[in-house]
């Protein structure tokens, strides 16, 4: 089992990280937003035993290898940890069960929205539960389906995303519904923006671009020198080409993989009109495209070819670090972003 000494918080942070911090159980309300081919046991351990909340990367993989990976990070780590699974992956259902057979202490629902039951069978098997929410009638039926906590993930973020920016979710969700905790996700890079969010009532942040550049990140050499290199301007979300083919949009920086993405696109609606495929057929061509492409950036290394999924606060980020530094940075800017607050305050009176 892996040891490694916690990055702590601070009496000054705690004014406004403990009710994430209890709900996470770790020192850090910092969770890992699970990225596929990325978030696999050697991060998410390392997350939490250095004091933030590591989320494990279910994708749609055989459920024997998520068992595995749930097993492996057990042997990694004893601090809590989450495991998020895909409402939309043929294989969601069974690690679903994964998770509850092997009592995880966290259930992360992403994709789509899970079913009432589904919520409860997480529940029941002694899980928090913590669902997305990108309106706020989803928030309300994601609350009244039984979630103990809410992820607000804007569209600056990377990956699969919503349409609708943080700044204006903040407005919608975060300031209407302050009966449960809610954990901010979505173009996050810095420890001042977490400690203003926790001002506003977050719970906590939950960053992925920000991880891909620690060190001990899996993510290949070259997938992480493009994001070195990259600009914010140059993450961008893929377009939906008809309403025959609801696509989840994905933010990625440029290259070859978004332009075949849009070519794959033409090619589905061709066949959904001929009746080669039905439309479930070619959204699970859409997401098979993705994770394989994913693959070939971020494990093998194709940049060119291969998808560079990346949220918009890849502008911001200059340096590869020791995860550790990465983490104390975060709260050496949040405690003394609060503190700059508090002398503004103080200033005005």
């Amino acid at each position: 089992m892996g040891v490694q000494q916690l990055v702590r918080s601070t009496k000054r942070l705690d004014r406004i990280w403990s009710r994430g911090k209890d709900f996470l159980g770790s020192e850090l309300p910092i969770m890992c937003g699970a990225m596929t081919w990325i978030s696999d046991p050697k991060l998410v351990s390392l997350m939490s035993n250095m004091g933030a909340f590591g989320v494990l990367a279910a994708g749609n993989m055989p459920p024997e290898l998520f068992a595995d990976e749930v097993d492996k990070t057990f042997e990694l780590t004893a601090r809590p940890f989450a495991g998020n699974v895909i409402t939309i992956a043929p294989n969601y259902l069974e690690h679903l069960d994964i998770l509850c057979r092997k009592e995880v202490s966290h259930i992360v629902f992403a994709g789509s929205l899970p079913r009432g039951t589904e919520v409860r069978k997480a529940k029941e098997s002694g899980a928090k539960v913590l669902c997305f929410a990108s309106t706020s009638s989803i928030a309300k039926r994601m609350i009244s389906n039984g979630a103990d906590a809410l992820i607000l993930e804007g569209s600056e973020a990377g990956g699969h995303i919503g349409h609708v920016s943080t700044i204006v979710l903040l407005q919608e969700i975060l300031f209407n519904f302050p009966e449960i905790p809610i954990f901010v996700a979505g173009g996050i890079a810095t420890g001042r923006m977490i400690a203003h969010l926790g001002l506003m009532g977050a719970a906590g942040a939950q960053m992925g671009t920000r991880f891909v550049l620690a060190e001990e990140c899996g993510a290949h050499d070259r997938f992480k020198e493009v994001f070195l290199r990259a600009r914010a301007r140059e993450a961008i979300s893929t377009p939906q080409y008809s309403a025959k083919l609801p696509v989840v949009s994905v933010r990625a920086l440029n290259n070859h993989a978004m332009e075949h993405f849009g070519h794959l696109q033409l090619e589905l609606l061709e066949k959904l009109g001929s009746g080669e495929l039905t439309r479930s057929d070619a959204q699970f061509k859409v997401e098979e495209y993705w994770v394989g492409s994913l693959r070939d950036a971020a494990v093998e290394g194709d940049v060119e070819h291969g998808s560079l999924m990346a949220g918009q606060s890849v502008g911001i980020m200059n340096k590869v670090q020791p995860l550790r530094d990465i983490l104390q940075e975060l709260v050496d800017e949040a405690d003394d972003g609060l503190r700059k607050v508090e002398e503004k305050l103080a200033d005005s009176n």
